[in-house]
Formats: C-alpha cells, structure tokens, sequence
C-alpha cells in the first residue's frame, strides 16, 4: 500500500507535465517556426475600438487520458476484488472528464478584439491574446502582418 501515494503522485505530475505543455502563445509577438523567414504583408491602420474577450482553451485527447490515468489509479486504491475494479472504472471515467476540464482551463487566454480602421479604408476586427509588452490603445497606429493565413495586430 505504500506503492500507492507514490504512484498516484508520479501519475499527477506527469498529466500537469502533459497539460502545461499544450498551451501555445497568441498574441501579437509570438510566431510560429513556419511562420519565421516567411514573408509577411503588412498593412496599415488605426485602432477603433478594443473589447476584451476569451480565447477558449485546447481540447486534444491528452487532458482526458491523463486524468483517466489518475482517476484510475487513484480508484483502484479504494476497496478490495470487485469493489476496486468498480472504483478503478468510475476514477477513470471522474478522471477523464476532469482531465478534459481541466486542460481547457488551464489552456484558456484572455484576449482582445482589436477593431482596425485600414488606411484603405476597410473596417477589419482581429482577436489575439492580449500582450502586455505591446499594450494597445484607441487611436494607436498598428501593422497588421499576416503569415500562411494568420493575421496579428502589432504597434
């Protein structure tokens, strides 16, 4: 029995391993490895307004199976025969969705929709994670560089 807090811990840190690795960075400074040395267009414009939004987290299969991993492990502690074969299903199954739940939360962004007056003239909202090297203001002269489809508002 004493195997067990050993396991259940090494098996939690593992899956917060898991999630912190899946965050990935939006806002305007950060690029993708295509995204480097590719050329970009740049356009100019004005901010319009700003409105403060959330970028919903990742939901990949990594939250799930590792919280399944946990709750399985952690079920399986509880009782004796069939009782601990019940528990290790419903830990997993508590786990799993936990995990899912939790890779969400832990993924989530806070963001901002950045609406752009063009100097063509257009009207155009852009959303990415709010950067506070590069805080924005109404009235701020921006380029909007877009890469392979992906469009970032920077001063």
């Amino acid at each position: 029995m004493q195997r067990f807090p050993t396991l259940l811990l090494t098996a939690t840190l593992s899956a917060a391993l898991l999630l912190g690795g899946c965050a990935s960075n939006l806002n305007g400074s950060s690029y993708s490895r295509d995204d480097a040395r590719a050329v970009q267009t740049v356009r100019l414009g004005t901010v319009e307004s700003l409105r403060p939004v959330q970028i919903e987290g990742t939901r990949t299969p990594i939250g799930a199976l590792a919280g399944a991993a946990v709750g399985g492990i952690a079920g399986s502690g509880i009782g004796g025969g069939r009782g601990s074969t019940i528990a290790t299903v419903l830990g997993g199954v508590a786990g799993g969705m936990a995990g899912a739940a939790a890779e969400e939360g832990l993924t989530r962004r806070q963001g901002v929709e950045i609406t752009v007056r063009e100097d063509d003239g257009s009207l155009r909202a852009y959303v990415q994670e709010v950067d506070p090297a590069q805080p924005l203001r109404l009235g701020d002269r921006v380029r909007i560089t877009t890469v392979n489809g992906a469009s970032r508002v920077v001063l």
